[in-house]
């Protein structure tokens, strides 16, 4: 039976249940989203009068808590707007409209006869075949089912979402024996494909695995911390993104979850494990008992490792704890030897070796924390997981690690791993050195394009599972795909007659070689492909043009050779746009300035949802100008057919430029203008590249032909010039916006009304591309301009002048 989910019913509407009703919203589903009904009224309640049985009453619990999810920043929602998919209710007066609903979610609190007594009110109701799921972290999901009906437990599964539910990846899927495999195998497709998670079969142990084996290393990094006498600050430097992980690293994220929830799972770890071989690590450090009695929990109490107080002038300073007093002071600044030797060191996998050869307390705690972790994931299998990559996946999804534990080890090399493991006093499970001892090296490998793990059962190497439709350029290069390549960008074949282009420069900005990238593509598939990708497998898609370029020229008045480098920007934007075949943009993550221009000038664009995409230019003083403040208008003019006015189009897009607005999803970005009818958004970010290989296809196969650059482009003149101009001085002369803002902003509009026309004319692209880029050039002269840039790319941070 094809089981289709229409509708979801989520129960209990906290933090976690109404994060996840809001993410189904996101997809289109529409959700149930029920919580108990009060028990008392507020005292504003009882000044309005209302009883205990008025409607607003009874689902105050839920609508407060759907409200506050709403309102949250970050937002659970694509947009505002998905929150009408969310009707609420009470257990109560609702619960018997789960029987028309594909899948009911448990979300209410952690405990066990709660939770029992709740599915004894859902077997009520509850149509036979509907799917019940639990999103349980600690209760063991075989001990839900128990006293249930057959038909309950063989639908019966946990799914474990992750914490928020939009934006962390991981979905742990935890079957017990009697559910049925088809349950299990349809949780995991549509955990993939439709709510765009890293779907992990876990088994019914503590923790599972991303829990299991991230509490351990967050605990074991505190250990170490302690026996080596580094503080606070030290230890979240040495634990944060030098090693791939969270810029919070680990007494920060702490702060961030709640020091409460750390102790709850440890402490359940620790009970629930009484025979692990690292017990020990379980058993929480005495400053974090002291800090749990004194309600030092992390942000939720304003105070935990780090507090934030007011300083000198009122100014907010971050203080960190002292371990010894616990007492806190101003947070100081952290330098390690070791790690200023990995500064230059861009690839994660090369820095390892040289993190645990240091020789100051930096390389001590690398070696006893990576020589503990490696042992510790070595015995999860199969007690955890049955193959190795589970735990990697889980990491990586769930704590946002960049390496999974079995990838970092492999970076270091096996028997250098086992050799930090004994260092530490561990002990590595003895399958891994029989997978050395059979002469197998690594845990993974590629082999043909496709990427292979050790698995111990079999003693064989064996493919990943679940990537079959995932293109991952990683595993192309190494099988030899990449056909051309520079200091910025590679061609890589993606087969079947599509080509693929990738960025590799410094957050993918848009330099000279990235450029010569992307025509190098364009040259390639017009002589011999079908069609033309671009994406890559970075965190974000690109952070924009090359400032730094534009900075050195404009600084050194050398405005030939910056209005050639803006010249052939443009051009490389047309030459995207109109050449004999299909290409397709991949937008994820920071989409922003030069990397809005370039999908603003594809064929089709395959968004990932997290797709940040904006034209920030104005924040620098400047304003697109590599064929985005064109486009931007001609995507306008091309809906003054449809009814309405013409100036509240162009002043919307007007005002999405010069605000310098980043759409906050994929969803947001049609609203915007930056995606458009035709554009495609993905929510799984693993899938987005053999989506748009796929559209490319879908393009050629339809018989793309080259379009022809338009000359008709609607522009309004002098009219529109001094409505813009108008409200631009208003602005300024209510101290809204610096003299600086009014020249760029006036600029703008010079340029989106086709300059100072006396009345409506149809222009060429050529033509707005021409006033386009002189606007940016005479910009670029500007001090201002350059002190904003130079803010820029010294502070990361713009400045207001």
């Amino acid at each position: 039976m094809k089981r289709i989910i229409k509708k979801v019913a989520v129960l209990g509407s906290g933090v976690m249940g109404s994060r996840i009703a809001c993410h189904f919203a996101n997809i289109g589903v529409p959700v149930l989203l029920l919580d108990i009904a009060p028990k008392e009224l507020t005292a504003d309640e009882e000044k309005k009068g209302l009883k205990l049985d008025a409607p607003a009453v009874r689902n105050r619990i839920v609508n407060s808590a759907l409200q506050a999810a709403v309102v949250a920043n970050p937002s659970p929602l694509y947009r505002k707007s998905e929150a009408s998919r969310i009707k609420t209710g009470n257990f109560d007066d609702n619960l018997k409209e789960i029987a028309t609903c594909d899948w009911v979610i448990e979300v209410v609190v952690e405990r066990l006869d709660i939770k029992k007594s709740l599915y004894e009110r859902v077997e009520q109701f509850r149509k036979q075949g509907t799917l019940i799921t639990s999103n349980t972290s600690g209760i063991p999901i075989h001990l839900l089912a128990e006293g249930r009906s057959q038909d309950f437990k063989e639908h019966f599964a946990g799914t474990h979402f992750f914490n928020p539910p939009r934006y962390l990846k991981l979905l742990e899927i935890i079957p017990t024996p009697e559910t049925k495999p088809e349950v299990v195998d349809f949780l995991l497709h549509y955990g993939d494909l439709y709510l765009g998670k890293t779907v992990v079969l876990a088994k019914d142990t503590p923790g599972f695995i991303a829990n299991r084996v991230g509490v351990f290393a967050l605990l074991d990094a505190m250990q170490t911390m302690q026996k080596l006498g580094l503080t606070v600050e030290e230890t979240d430097k040495l634990t944060g993104p030098v090693i791939g992980h969270a810029k919070s690293a680990t007494l920060r994220t702490s702060d961030v979850v709640g020091l409460d929830t750390t102790i709850n799972v440890a402490n359940g770890l620790a009970q629930g494990l009484p025979d692990d071989e690292a017990k020990d690590v379980f058993v929480l450090p005495d400053f974090v008992k002291k800090m749990g009695e004194n309600k030092w929990l992390g942000d939720k109490t304003g105070q935990g490792f780090y507090k934030k107080v007011k300083g000198e002038g009122g100014k907010s300073e971050i203080h960190a704890l002292d371990l010894n007093t616990l007492e806190y002071k101003p947070s100081q600044k952290v330098k390690f030897a070791t790690l200023e030797l990995t500064k230059s060191i861009d690839k994660l996998a090369d820095r390892f070796k040289i993190l645990v050869t240091g020789k100051d307390k930096a390389g001590e705690f690398y070696r006893l924390s990576f020589g503990s972790l490696f042992a510790y994931v070595s015995n999860r299998v199969p007690e955890i997981a049955d193959q190795l990559y589970k735990i990697d996946d889980a990491l990586r999804a769930g704590f946002g690690w960049e390496l999974g534990p079995f990838e970092t080890w492999d970076a270091l090399g096996v028997q250098a791993g086992i050799d930090l493991a004994k260092a530490a006093g561990r002990t590595v499970a003895p399958w891994v050195e029989e997978m050395l001892a059979a002469g197998n090296q690594t845990f993974y490998k590629v082999e043909n394009g496709v990427r292979k793990f050790y698995a111990k059962e079999s003693q064989q190497y064996q493919p990943v599972a679940g990537v079959e439709n995932f293109i991952i350029l990683d595993n192309l290069r190494a099988s030899g795909k990449v056909l051309w390549k520079n200091a910025g960008a590679s061609v890589i074949d993606l087969g079947d007659g599509i080509l693929n282009v990738e960025f590799h420069s410094k957050m993918n900005s848009l330099g000279t070689d990235v450029i010569q990238g992307l025509l190098k593509g364009v040259e390639m598939a017009e002589a011999g492909y079908r069609g033309l990708v671009v994406g890559n497998d970075a965190p974000n898609f690109s952070a924009g043009a090359n400032l730094g370029l534009v900075y050195m020229q404009a600084l050194e008045q050398e405005f030939d050779e910056l209005n050639m480098m803006i010249q052939q920007f443009q051009q490389a934007m047309m030459r995207m746009r109109y050449s004999s075949i299909p290409v397709v943009g991949t937008p994820h993550g920071l989409t922003l300035g030069g990397g809005c221009e370039l999908n603003l000038h594809c064929d089709r664009v395959v968004a990932s949802a997290e797709a940040y995409i904006g034209l920030v230019e104005f924040g620098v003083g400047l304003i697109p100008g590599g064929g985005g403040t064109k486009e931007m208008t001609l995507r306008t003019a091309a809906k003054y057919e449809e009814g309405e006015p013409e100036f509240n189009l162009l002043r919307n897009t007007y005002m999405t430029i010069s605000t310098a607005k980043v759409s906050t999803s994929a969803a947001e970005a049609f609203d915007l203008g930056f995606l458009r009818r035709g554009d495609e958004i993905v929510v799984n970010p693993s899938r987005v590249i053999a989506q748009a290989k796929a559209a490319a296809i879908e393009l050629a196969d339809a018989g793309y032909s080259q379009p022809s650059q338009k000359t008709n482009i609607k522009v309004h003149g002098k009219g529109a010039l001094a409505m813009f101009k108008t409200g631009v001085y208003a602005m300024k002369e209510g101290k809204y916006i610096s003299e600086h803002d009014q020249k760029i902003a006036d600029k703008l509009a010079y340029v989106m009304c086709g300059g100072d026309l006396s009345s409506p004319t149809e222009v060429s692209e050529q033509y707005l591309l021409d006033l386009e880029r002189e606007a940016f050039l005479s910009l670029c002269g500007e001090r201002k301009t350059l002190e904003r840039i130079q803010s820029i790319l010294t502070t990361g941070k713009p400045l207001r002048n």
